[in-house]
């Protein structure tokens, strides 16, 4: 709890930079909150592939360091920040001429055309973002996780600042919609990844993490990748298990996307909860297979476990007693389609309870396995749980069957139940025992 409480924090205060953005473009248009919809999780797709070669800094350093090796913990630190350059290289293109990936996956020409709005001037952040990842992984496997928490808040106000001003053209400045809120997301992580950059140079200087960058170490360069990139496939299946259902939600109706996207900003606010404890599972686990101590790594995953449980009974309570308040703080009293996106909206949420423990549990189980370098084998059976059953069950559920939204988050329930069970047998039948190799 003490690792873990200031990385949900800073996790939290991260996520709460991109709900300001759907809560202030929702009072801005409807349709501009829907393109942001789809845009942002093309956006997140494409980031979460290249996101693992930071993560896996995570348990790489907190072994390193638990075996005193400093100079591993700084080169794979360096090498991962090589990989996201050329990670951005690579996804640049994609998110430059999206329209008429838009299009193919069967948005409006107007939500289309306003999502490459966005992508085009977003997809500059998305350098600062990979390297961002990189040096909070690092600290974090330090136990430098109050930083972050200040530096992410202060982001926030950057970016409801900034917001305020090119969304809604106030104070004499344009009015650009959402490319304003694209303008303010690249703002706001060119500021957090320097205000990184300053406190790594300042309070760990005994690593000279950032002396002679440019030199490579191939070596370790193929291990983040081999660590990453399995990271990378594992959080892009997810993300785009829910991307893929924004767009199958498109296809119903603008409505009932606008919806879906407001009742996703708020499970994904809950899960950032668990994001954060599952970054410090996965450094307490890291350290406990540095020192190659199995006891305390059990101990470790049954923490996890309990915190997870306990804090998903109480999202649970607060969806189910608020959902109607919730899904209010998204949208214009005066939005002439309120009521019909208050009663898709409020359905949604009220559903979205019944993933709660099995998200959480996927998410823990996959800490624990990063924590002892397994990435491989949970890449595959995320694959087959988020793709093969989630996907599928949502498309049969909401279009075969005809339940329509609320079949759609039915099939989400079941991939992110399958992956829970595989990825807890894989840890608890043979991931476990790796701390006392």
């Amino acid at each position: 709890m003490r690792l873990g409480i200031p990385l949900v924090g800073a996790n939290l205060a991260g996520f709460a930079i991109h709900l300001t953005d759907t809560l202030m473009l929702g009072r801005y248009d409807v349709t501009a909150l829907a393109a942001a919809t789809v845009a942002t999780s093309i956006y997140f797709v494409v980031f979460m592939l290249g996101s693992g070669f930071g993560v896996a800094v995570l348990p790489i350093v907190a072994s390193a360091v638990a075996a005193g090796d400093e100079v591993l913990a700084r080169r794979a630190t360096r090498m991962s920040m090589w990989l996201g350059v050329i990670f951005f290289a690579c996804a640049f293109p994609l998110l430059w001429w999206s329209e008429f990936l838009m299009k193919l996956l069967g948005q409006t020409p107007m939500v289309a055309q306003l999502a490459q709005d966005y992508l085009r001037i977003a997809v500059f952040g998305m350098l600062p973002a990979l390297v961002l990842m990189s040096l909070r992984s690092f600290l974090s496997a330090l136990g430098h996780t109050k930083i972050q928490l200040i530096v992410t808040t202060s982001g926030i106000l950057l970016n409801v600042f900034i917001n305020y001003l090119l969304i809604f053209g106030t104070f004499g400045f344009p009015e650009l919609g959402i490319r304003g809120a694209a303008i303010a997301s690249v703002f706001v992580q060119l500021g957090m990844v320097s205000a990184n950059v300053f406190y790594v140079s300042i309070k760990e200087r005994r690593f000279q993490l950032f002396i002679r960058i440019w030199r490579p170490d191939w070596e370790l360069l193929r291990k983040v990748a081999g660590m990453g990139f399995p990271i990378g496939l594992t959080s892009l299946a997810e993300g785009g298990m829910f991307s893929a259902s924004a767009i199958m939600m498109g296809w119903i109706g603008e409505i009932e996307l606008a919806a879906h996207g407001i009742a996703l900003q708020l499970t994904a606010l809950t899960f950032m909860f668990h994001v954060g404890m599952s970054q410090a599972a996965t450094v307490l686990a890291g350290r406990a297979y540095g020192s190659k101590n199995e006891e305390e790594l059990r101990d470790v995953a049954k923490a996890a476990i309990i915190i997870a449980g306990f804090f998903g009974v109480i999202v649970i309570c607060i969806f189910c007693v608020f959902p109607s308040q919730l899904v209010g703080l998204f949208l214009d009293p005066n939005e002439a389609r309120i009521v019909e996106l208050m009663a898709i909206g409020t359905t949604l949420v009220i559903v979205s309870t019944m993933f709660q423990f099995v998200d959480s549990g996927q998410i823990v189980a996959l800490s624990l396995l990063r924590g002892v370098h397994d990435t491989t084998v949970p890449m595959w059976l995320a694959v087959g749980s988020y793709w093969i059953i989630g996907l599928a069950s949502s498309y049969i559920l909401a279009f075969v069957f005809g339940l329509g939204a609320v079949g759609l988050w039915f099939g989400l329930s079941a991939g992110l139940g399958a992956a829970a069970f595989s990825m807890m047998a894989r840890f608890w039948g043979h991931s476990v025992k790796i701390g006392a190799q």
